[in-house]
């Protein structure tokens, strides 16, 4: 079986979309469009909490999944197989559930140097670069698919520097000449 193919498909659905090792394996074609709106939409359940997200397609996500598709038709047309039976997206070109990629992940960062670094921290990386890239804590919880904002505690502390971020952007703009009050709106 080709691993490069599907490994590039579940690290952005995991980095990008902050998807689960069973919400990526559990996920079938049939919950991809990816002609929505130009863009695209996935949908993700999650039986652990019995929650389903529906997010538009990260561009890197689409192409990464596009890829593994188009692999997956030509594998199966050189092998003649007509028909696998199953519309999940990571499988066997027989069709068989992917449901373990252990191996494949670890001989993948020991190859790229990384240590001790596994697919949930990819979920990890999601929810630090929501809060980076200037959302807050209720954003990362609806877009990760968590119930309540005690989740979220984790990420606190980047809500903390990107506020201090701010502060200090803040005190430069009134350092630079602006004097306090002169953009302020007066009441009649």
């Amino acid at each position: 079986m080709q691993t490069r193919g599907y490994l590039y498909a579940l690290i952005y659905l995991g980095a990008e979309h902050g998807a689960s090792r069973q919400e990526a394996l559990s996920l079938n074609w049939r919950n991809i469009d990816f002609d929505y709106n130009v863009q695209g939409m996935i949908r993700f359940f999650r039986t652990k909490n019995s929650r389903e997200r529906t997010e538009y397609l990260m561009p890197r996500t689409k192409e990464a999944l596009l890829k593994w598709q188009e692999h997956q038709r030509w594998m199966r047309h050189r092998k003649k197989i007509d028909h696998c039976g199953s519309d999940f997206v990571f499988c066997t070109l027989n069709g068989i559930p992917i449901k373990r990629f252990d191996k494949v992940w670890r001989a993948t960062c020991e190859i790229v140097g990384v240590k001790d670094f596994h697919y949930h921290d990819l979920r990890h990386t999601f929810c630090s670069n929501i809060l980076l890239s200037g959302g807050d804590l209720k954003d990362v919880k609806e877009m990760i698919g968590h119930n309540d904002l005690s989740m979220m505690d984790r990420y606190s502390h980047l809500t903390l520097n990107h506020k201090r971020l701010r502060q200090d952007k803040l005190a430069e703009y009134y350092v630079n000449g602006r004097e306090w009050g002169t953009h302020m709106v007066h009441r009649g």
